[in-house]
């Protein structure tokens, strides 16, 4: 399987058929960008940052400038959760290359998967079959998860009743500690 029909089945429940895949990664697509605001705090974040604490960051200042509903339907929130998805990658790299080469990039890419476009980013050119099918697996892998730190953290957020931004914010916390 590819990684967005990983995504789809976690987010929506159910496999995506062929059409419903392809509306998915052009859905996926269009939520690439990110704010300009986001791009102002990511450029002060230092190089010596681990990549961890940028995502971090990333998401919790996305969830200010674009706030979830506050009657947290289940609809708003599975949009959420492809709008995280699809810009989580444009936010690491900009990131990246801002902070080691002063160099602010076009986060927007014709790559069709999220694996294509990351490694597009990264390298600035359109990578070869076999490094996007490496990065997909790999992809494929984080998103098979289980119940471990960051699961549970994000579980006992939302049990508090908070927004996603922050269920996924103290995730990626939990994430980043050494015993994960």
């Amino acid at each position: 399987a590819t990684f967005e029909e990983v995504a789809y089945l976690l987010i929506h429940g159910e496999l995506p058929t062929q059409d419903e895949l392809k509306a998915y990664h052009a859905r996926l697509k269009k939520l690439r960008g990110i704010p300009a605001a986001l791009k102002e705090v990511l450029e002060h974040i230092p190089k010596s940052a681990h990549p961890m604490d940028v995502m971090r960051t990333g998401c919790s200042m996305l969830g200010t400038l674009e706030p979830e509903s506050s009657d947290r339907n289940i609809h708003d929130s599975k949009k959420l959760g492809d709008r995280l998805i699809a810009c989580f990658g444009s936010i690491l790299i900009y990131w990246y290359h801002f902070s080691h080469n002063n160099k602010r990039i076009d986060v927007e890419s014709d790559e069709d998967s999220i694996a294509a476009h990351f490694l597009h980013l990264l390298h600035g050119k359109k990578p070869s079959d076999l490094h996007v099918a490496s990065m997909n697996t790999s992809l494929v892998l984080y998103a098979e998860h289980e119940f471990n730190a960051s699961t549970f953290t994000s579980r006992v957020i939302a049990g508090s009743l908070s927004d996603l931004y922050s269920c996924i914010t103290g995730a990626i916390g939990a994430l980043r500690g050494a015993k994960h």
